[in-house]
């Protein structure tokens, strides 16, 4: 790559990227406290994910974004054979079939990188169908596309994972021209058929490729208090992230105070809930930074999109962009119980592997887009 075009990084993207990633590594420091016997457990193992992320980014960046079009069949193949092994060979764990082994190694959760390839896929899908994506009868071959690794994640069973799926399809689909009207048929006719399927799985019995607890967390969120074990079930996590937020008030409880944090009454506030511990010892002032930082990261992401040589780029970093908003959005709901719990960590500060080196390669396709997609001047 010519280092000339360097400069045309986004230098407001990159700067809400390095405070979001110190928000995360404060934020594991206290995690582990009242985790591990090692106070900096998480927060050491997570710097070897940043380390080996931030090789892995500017790898991509590295690489010109629209020769990876050739390689989109190869993309798709290998996400499906990926979500495949995992059924298969795949490790449970909490209910999900959704971690390959790698013996001594961390286990990898290969619907992580799944997102990046299939955004790489799907885009190049799209952009050979400009200006035929006006009837459900052209659509519904990129539904398929996408319904195919869907259904995989469906089986594992993780619903958080292919939510953000639907997401990063119906928002390439607009992108790239879909007929507006025929994609809010579609959608309406999603959430009519799904809470259709609910009520006659609750009322009647009816099977869906979901675990019960599973099914319990889409609607026990709107009272968590009536999970039939009086808060001690399936609401528990709900009550618990919000009494943490709530106890943070304005500027929180201090680094390493928070009692439902430190006292583990918040579960897995490494992971799922890692909003709800900076809530509680950075209170509504750094809450609502993380919020700002995001809001800020994807501005910056869809400003790439608008500045992209080619459709293929500009299809590729909304398709970053709406699974990091997706991850924000049902992240932070779910701490503060808007969203039903699935699972899905918060970008870039939660607590995992897969998660983070995905993340980081997706960081490498939008600034691979964003220095390729102006002009050099000598």
């Amino acid at each position: 790559m010519n280092l000339k075009r360097l400069k045309f990084i986004d230098k407001p993207f990159l700067i809400s990227l390095i405070v979001i990633l110190g928000f995360g590594l404060v934020a594991l420091t206290s995690a582990s406290q009242g985790i591990s016997g090692d106070p900096y457990y998480y927060v050491k193992k997570q710097a070897v994910f940043v380390f080996l992320g931030l090789v892995g980014a500017i790898l991509v960046l590295s690489y010109d974004y629209s020769h990876l079009r050739r390689y989109s069949i190869l993309f798709y193949g290998i996400s499906v054979f990926l979500l495949i092994a995992v059924l298969v060979i795949g490790e449970e764990q909490r209910g999900t079939t959704g971690w390959i082994s790698l013996g001594p190694l961390p286990a990898i959760q290969p619907a992580e990188f799944t997102k990046i390839m299939l955004a790489i896929a799907f885009a190049d899908f799209l952009n050979k169908r400009k200006g035929m994506l006006n009837t459900l009868g052209e659509i519904l071959p990129c539904l398929v596309y996408m319904g195919v690794p869907f259904m995989l994640i469906l089986m594992q069973p993780d619903l958080g994972t292919a939510l953000v799926y639907i997401a990063i399809t119906i928002v390439m689909l607009f992108v790239a021209g879909a007929n507006p009207r025929v994609l809010g048929g579609l959608l309406a006719f999603g959430a009519g058929a799904t809470a259709l399927m609910l009520f006659l799985h609750f009322q009647l019995g009816m099977w869906l490729p979901l675990e019960d607890y599973q099914l319990q967390r889409l609607t026990v969120f709107l009272n968590p208090y009536e999970d039939g074990q009086g808060g001690r079930g399936a609401g528990w996590n709900t009550i618990q992230s919000l009494i943490a937020i709530g106890s943070g008030g304005l500027t929180g409880q201090g680094l390493f105070n928070g009692t439902q944090v430190q006292l583990n009454f918040l579960p897995e506030h490494h992971t799922d809930f890692i909003y709800a511990l900076i809530g509680e010892e950075m209170g509504f002032v750094g809450a609502a930074a993380v919020v700002l930082l995001y809001g800020i990261l994807l501005l910056r992401t869809i400003n790439v999109s608008f500045h992209a040589k080619d459709l293929f780029g500009t299809l590729i970093t909304v398709g970053v962009a709406a699974m990091w908003l997706f991850h924000v959005f049902e992240n932070i709901g779910m701490s503060i119980g808007i969203m039903p719990i699935t699972g899905i960590p918060l970008p870039f500060i939660s607590y995992g592997g897969s998660s983070m080196l995905a993340n980081f390669l997706a960081v490498g396709l939008v600034l691979s887009v964003n220095v390729r997609g102006r002009k050099i001047v000598f």
